[in-house]
């Protein structure tokens, strides 16, 4: 048997048994809540394939005396001969079931800490990488996924940073609503954790602010961790503030809003509200985020008090920091 074929057949054999195995698990939670609630963290969206099931066992193969040997093993116990013989595969095999169910299985493997260094010094992030210009969404999804768990490493993050404005105009391109859409945001919303790569995302802040009223509640969720991400660093609230909104964005804040997305976009306007100066006041087009929030500093003082009898706390913590600052808007 030649080398080429006895890959490949080591490939289908030990991808074609995970097929019921389950897959990505992303236990990323918001890592600020109260009355603060800065920043958060992704999950993976909620109607992909990857969240429907679980309990992988990942399968890989080793060399044992000149022959090769099928071994199965759960993601949390994988070594790094498994991990490399799963890019190779990446790299070798053209079948789309097959790489689906490589990059599902890396996606589990990334989700243990242990794994990220073994990854990324595999040449992971860049072969995975490689994937998100495939033309299949479901291995898109699974590309993006699998980067998501492996954002959750400062190192690798600095190599994901080199094609974080790709991923944001694959977003912005996306269909609404769509599993490639929800993957792109989750994984920008851990790499907006810090405010190292918010330059990257800058430009496509009117688009995110689109997809924000667009977009049903999944969507609107995602992309509000993303802008509360960035509202929390002084830097982002001019670009923010200055960045065209349509009348409807007011619409989430509303009583009968789910509450998810009401507390989110008054923590995105709150934050904004404690960054912003006077120097930046004069510096907004009527149709801006500004002049759609803060133009009429009475008019949006009136539109919050409903909110003060909200049943939900931090509805009622994140009104409160808005009315906090109130008098100083009114100053500018």
């Amino acid at each position: 048997m030649s080398p080429a074929r006895g890959v490949s057949v080591v490939a289908k054999s030990l991808l074609g048994l995970a097929l019921g195995a389950g897959v990505c698990y992303c236990a990323y939670r918001v890592i600020m809540s109260g009355r603060h609630r800065k920043k958060e963290t992704a999950r993976v969206p909620d109607s992909s394939l990857l969240e429907r099931v679980s309990g992988i066992s990942v399968l890989a193969s080793v060399q044992g005396n000149n022959k090769e040997n099928i071994i199965a093993e759960p993601a949390s116990n994988l070594e790094s001969h498994h991990l490399k013989s799963l890019l190779k595969i990446l790299l070798t095999n053209s079948e789309s079931s097959v790489q689906e169910l490589a990059l599902v299985t890396l996606c589990n493997s990334a989700a243990f800490s242990a794994n990220h260094d073994i990854i990324r010094n595999l040449d992971g992030v860049r072969i995975i990488r490689g994937f998100l210009s495939d033309p299949n969404p479901k291995i898109k999804v699974n590309a993006l996924n699998a980067l998501n768990n492996l954002s959750m490493n400062l190192k690798n993050q600095e190599q994901i940073k080199e094609f974080i404005t790709e991923i944001c105009k694959d977003i912005t391109t996306s269909p609404l609503n769509s599993d490639v859409l929800l993957a792109g945001l989750g994984l920008v919303i851990n790499m907006s954790v810090t405010n190292n790569y918010h330059v990257k995302m800058v430009d496509y802040i009117p688009s995110f602010l689109r997809i924000l009223v667009e977009g049903n509640e999944i969507t609107q969720k995602y992309t509000l961790k993303v802008l509360v991400n960035m509202s929390a660093n002084p830097l982002m609230t001019t670009p923010l503030l200055a960045s065209k909104a349509q009348p409807s964005m007011t619409s989430l804040f509303g009583s009968c809003m789910n509450s998810d997305i009401l507390i989110r976009a008054l923590t995105f306007t709150a934050n904004l509200f404690e960054n912003v100066g006077r120097e930046q006041h004069c510096h907004y087009n009527n149709d801006s985020l500004y002049a759609l929030l803060f133009g009429d500093p009475s008019l949006f003082q009136r539109n919050l008090e409903p909110l003060l009898l909200h049943p939900d706390i931090e509805v009622k913590q994140q009104v409160s920091r808005l009315y906090f600052n109130l008098p100083r808007l009114k100053q500018l």
